[in-house]
């Protein structure tokens, strides 16, 4: 039996997953079993010391230049999801291995988009952030 689901967005556009991490259809089978997830345990409970207890905490690595498609992937946990969604926003990306070969993801994300991301998800009503 599974408590807590804590599953990764990473790209909100299908030609974006797959230039970058070559898979297919990657939004859709990642939406779809985000759905599952949540349909299973809810939203996160967190007790009174701070424990998560159950449901579901979504994690999300801002990509540079909104490739990962961060306030799609907000809007779809927003709509389809909860606005109750915990989520945690990531802005530790760091170019490695191959990034050197796409220009566009060969950079540290900056603050600006950072900050983007985060008003996002205040806009949408998202306000149950983890924000590192």
């Amino acid at each position: 039996m599974i408590d807590i689901y804590a599953p990764d967005m990473k790209y909100a556009d299908t030609q974006i997953a797959k230039r970058y991490s070559k898979v297919q259809h990657y939004p859709e089978i990642n939406q779809a079993a985000v759905r599952e997830m949540h349909r299973q345990v809810g939203d996160l409970q967190i007790s009174e010391n701070g424990l998560a207890l159950r449901g579901l905490l979504v994690r999300h690595l801002i990509l540079p230049n909104g490739l990962a498609g961060t306030e799609d992937i907000l809007n779809f946990l927003a709509e389809e999801i909860s606005t109750n969604t915990y989520i945690h926003l990531m802005d530790q990306y760091h170019p490695a291995f191959r990034a050197r070969y796409y220009p566009e993801i060969n950079r540290k994300i900056q603050r600006e988009e950072f900050i983007t991301a985060i008003s996002a998800a205040q806009r949408l009503g998202l306000n149950r952030l983890e924000k590192c």
